[in-house]
């Protein structure tokens, strides 16, 4: 009997430090994640004037730009959750649109040339920037009839992301990490961007971070009980 005991005690403490490296690898944050197969970004292209362009953009996912926010060093690390989820806080978009990071990136990565000749960025973000995005407007030296937007952001947080976008007279084009270019064909802006509210895919803020907690929130809970059980045994034992 001596022996047996022996043995289950060893296997007990081999039980403790195998829960102790797992709880190590939950406890350790993991690197941010993004989400680009969820709902997708969205650009409007239009015409403003005899030499001016619009570019609209529109956030697919709100807890998108927690991310970005982050990549930015706009909002702190610790919004990334233990499994490298984001969390999203209503907050995050307001302190985003007012950072003068976020305007150079969009004007950075929002692009419009003409005749290989770049025109001239100013980017506005509009006060809910979740709901109604951010326009980049451009100055260009010639009228404008056809010029070429390229388009990449988020492609520098994870290479899926895509967007869908449109401009006058029904033009469409999809942009992704291989196809960042497309000529558009833009009057005077009487085909005028619409309001964000109009677009067909709402910025919606992300649930799994809840859900992402409340499992680790389980997790240790059990490990929890069980730790008191073990100790509760033992004492009785003694």
């Amino acid at each position: 009997m001596s022996a047996l005991r022996r043995a289950l005690r060893h296997a007990r403490r081999c039980s403790w430090g195998v829960l102790a490296l797992v709880l190590a690898g939950v406890l350790v944050p993991a690197p941010a994640s993004a989400h680009p197969f969820g709902a997708p970004q969205q650009i409007k292209v239009a015409g403003e004037g005899e030499h001016g362009v619009r570019v609209r953009w529109l956030v697919g996912g709100a807890d998108d730009l927690t991310l970005l926010g982050i990549s930015l060093g706009v909002l702190p690390q610790d919004r990334v959750l233990l499994d490298g989820a984001v969390s999203y806080e209503a907050s995050d978009a307001e302190t985003l649109a007012g950072a003068p990071k976020f305007a150079k990136y969009l004007t950075e990565r929002i692009i419009v040339t003409q005749d290989g000749r770049p025109c001239e960025g100013k980017a506005s973000v509009a006060d809910d920037l979740a709901a109604d995005g951010a326009e980049v407007r451009f100055t260009c030296p010639e009228p404008v009839s056809t010029v070429t937007v390229t388009a990449r952001m988020l492609t520098d947080l994870h290479e899926a992301y895509r967007t869908l976008a449109r401009g006058p007279e029904g033009q469409k084009a999809v942009y992704d990490a291989n196809h960042e270019s497309a000529d558009w064909t833009v009057g005077d802006g009487t085909d005028d961007c619409s309001p964000a509210s109009t677009r067909t895919v709402a910025a919606v803020s992300s649930r799994s971070s809840a859900l992402q907690l409340s499992v680790v929130g389980g997790v240790l809970l059990a490990v929890v009980v069980a730790g008191a059980f073990w100790h509760r045994r033992r004492g009785r034992k003694a």
